[in-house]
């Protein structure tokens, strides 16, 4: 089969294809078409087409990861929305549960509140009322009402509505039926029940939920209603996929339901890209670090195992959200962060970025304060003449004229600057990692750290070094890792059921019941996406927690019957989790199954392993020697440096410290007192210590 991945970022499309047939892969990048970002993707498609010799309409499948739903989140800009509820709850999209996102500060902004997802004018509020716990009907839905809210929001000029009611993941009749109403009403509207995206309780988190995917809904739809035209335009006929939060592609009719489900799409797709290429040098336990032009993703994979987030932890743009993720920490660093002094007079890097307009002063496009791009040229570590395999030039001379411009404010030479410079965004990545790692009780000295993304192999080893990392693993194609991932992945839908029962009295017969019914709902999904049954597999899991807790841990259940064998080894596996939480486990307390989960994995074509023979020598490889500034015991000073072509090294031989590796989408520094090792499955391997 012949597949295209297609990752967009704010800087860059980065796309890959693969003829999974032959065993050919092609990577390219393009400029991000920020006005229009569908433009960028198929220009790019078709352009990787002609330069690979392919007909675009032989491509079978396009996989993509956006940032659109995400965009339209952090930065404020969906559409009106509306908000039907059950009366007496109108106010709990801005009640909240009383959180204080800071704690001791009475001067703090609250996102629910300074940028309500729905405007208080447009919730309207309906007589139901469902009973726990079975949702039994106490209060039938008044339709009257729901008619009138209809109408209201539709002459308002509201263009989503959210239906949320008390215990609908309980019973989602009401809320079905009021879709229906609101559809009749409000023909031209986006409609979305809290129910369809969020089955589950807590109603502010699920409320918000499902507001959110009103908010951002008819700019996904829309955007992948325009890029599916655009492709059948250009004859690329094939199917779109979408990458999805939780780690698996989604079909562009359910993305266009669902938005929500890709908030963290192109995140995610690193995350397997990254782990994919860990597991082919035989490394399982892996933390990787993305690093882009504006920000840095952490994520964590644990024995060949994905973190998923829990309801703790599924926040975007402040908000909470009931959605399956894989659990990738974000923050404000990368290639155009810009470094500035504070109002305390520190010196600071970042979250603020250059963006690709104008970028980095090194792009040349008018950027006129330094950024961590701009010190790396300043340091010598990037080659101007190397930069994107020579596509692209770069401004030394701009460089150095911001940086020393910076240096003059905080009273340094401009080596120095520039190295402070990445200290700074170096230290605060290792901080975001010992979050995710040792704050949650693992050893970050048990990973290995798969560092990708266009700027990531130029930061790896020195962050490693702050966490005692003993080995980096650079990918074959770094800055296209995410779209590479995009390639490794299957179909992949969750669905999630509140239970609440407790062990000491475990309903056998419905917890195998509830399974069963979310097994067959799944299937009939992946059955209509016209994936063959043999390649559909299930798997179950549990919220979990002690009766009295607030917030439960996610533990595997087995396949096959429930029974009480296998309910003792489900809480056995909690206890165990829960000592590695916390630190503390109570045997013999009561443990409330608060929810169960079931995902369900249709098997898709992959991209195959990559293949290397390297080159004959170092020296054959070597482009040119030159120096670089590093930090030594005696100071910032320029040092002897190789630059090295990375697809001319030969394999299983060591490159000492320091060089700098050279290819078309990234490039990877290998500090003093480093080595660099290429192996056969394309990866680079960097360790700390004597060659």
């Amino acid at each position: 089969m012949k597949l295209i991945g297609v990752d967009v970022g704010g800087t860059f499309t980065d796309l890959v294809y693969t003829d999974t047939d032959r065993g050919e892969t092609v990577i390219h990048k393009t400029p991000t078409t920020s006005d229009d970002p569908s433009r960028g993707v198929v220009e790019g498609a078709v352009e990787l087409c002609r330069r690979v010799g392919v007909d675009p309409a032989s491509i079978d499948h396009l996989m993509h990861g956006t940032t659109i739903a995400t965009n339209a989140v952090l930065e404020y800009d969906g559409v009106e929305a509306g908000l039907i509820t059950t009366e007496g709850y109108r106010d709990i999209l801005h009640i909240g549960r009383h959180q204080r996102p800071q704690h001791y500060s009475i001067m703090q902004e609250i996102p629910w509140q300074d940028r309500p997802l729905v405007k208080r004018r447009h919730r309207k509020t309906v007589t139901e009322r469902l009973a726990p716990p079975r949702g039994e009907v106490l209060v039938p839905l008044d339709e009257d009402a729901v008619r009138r809210a209809a109408r209201e929001l539709r002459e308002a000029g509201v263009k989503a509505i959210a239906i949320g009611f008390l215990f609908s993941y309980l019973n989602p009749a009401h809320e079905e039926r009021a879709r229906e109403i609101v559809i009749e009403e409000h023909p031209d509207a986006f409609v979305t029940t809290s129910a369809s995206v969020a089955p589950q309780f807590r109603e502010f988190e699920r409320f918000t939920t499902a507001a959110m995917n009103a908010f951002i809904g008819p700019k996904v739809r829309d955007y992948v209603s325009h890029l599916e035209s655009a492709m059948r335009d250009s004859g690329l006929g094939c199917d779109l996929h979408v990458m999805g939060s939780n780690g698996g592609a989604a079909t562009a009719k359910m993305v266009a339901e669902k938005p929500i489900l890709t908030l963290l799409s192109g995140p995610a797709a690193g995350v397997l890209g990254g782990a994919w290429s860990g597991t082919l040098s035989g490394h399982e336990s892996l933390i990787t670090l993305d690093i882009g032009g504006t920000s840095a993703d952490i994520g964590i994979t644990v024995d060949g195992a994905f973190a998923e987030a829990t309801a703790r932890d599924t926040w975007i743009g402040g908000y909470p959200v009931l959605a399956p993720m894989i659990d990738i920490h974000t923050i404000g660093a990368g290639g155009g962060s810009i470094a500035h002094v504070d109002a305390g007079g520190a010196m600071r890097v970042g979250p603020r970025s250059a963006g690709a307009r104008p970028g980095p002063a090194a792009y040349g496009h008018g950027g006129d304060q330094p950024t961590v791009t701009d010190a790396h040229v300043v340091l010598g570590r990037l080659d101007p003449k190397n930069f994107l395999g020579g596509e692209m030039s770069l401004d030394v001379d701009a460089s150095r004229k911001v940086t020393s411009g910076f240096a003059d404010k905080v009273g340094l030479g401009v080596h120095e600057t520039a190295a402070g410079i990445l200290t700074i965004v170096n230290a605060n990545m290792a901080n975001a990692i010992r979050s995710r790692t040792v704050q949650k009780g693992l050893d970050s000295r048990d990973f290995a750290l798969v560092a990708f993304g266009g700027a990531g192999p130029l930061h790896a080893a020195d962050v490693a070094d702050l966490l005692d990392i003993p080995t980096v693993l650079v990918p074959a194609w770094p800055g296209i890792t995410s779209a590479v991932g995009l390639l490794t992945t299957d179909l992949k839908y969750d669905a999630v059921k509140t239970e609440f029962q407790v062990s000491t009295d475990i309903d056998l017969t419905r917890l195998n019941a509830d399974f069963a019914a979310m097994e067959a709902d799944l299937g009939a999904q992946l059955a209509a996406d016209k994936v063959d049954p043999a390649g559909v597999t299930y798997r179950r899991a549990g919220d979990l927690r002690y009766v009295g807790q607030g917030y439960e841990l996610r533990v595997a259940f087995p396949e096959g019957a429930v029974t009480d064998a296998v309910v003792k080894q489900v809480l056995d596996a909690f206890a165990r989790a829960h000592e590695a939480e916390y630190g503390h486990a109570f045997p013999g307390s009561p443990v409330e199954i608060v929810n169960i989960r079931v995902t369900a994995n249709g098997e898709a074509a992959k991209i195959a392993p990559p293949s290397f023979t390297g080159g004959d020598s170092i020296e054959a490889a070597t482009v040119h020697r030159g120096e670089a500034v590093f930090a030594t015991p005696d100071g910032v000073k320029p040092l002897p440096t190789a630059f090295l072509d990375r697809f001319k090294l030969p394999l299983d031989t060591d490159v000492p410290g320091p060089a700098v590796i050279l290819q078309t989408d990234t490039t990877t520094v290998v500090p003093p007192g480093w080595t660099a090792r290429a192996d056969a499955a394309g990866n680079l391997l960097l360790n700390k210590g004597d060659v």
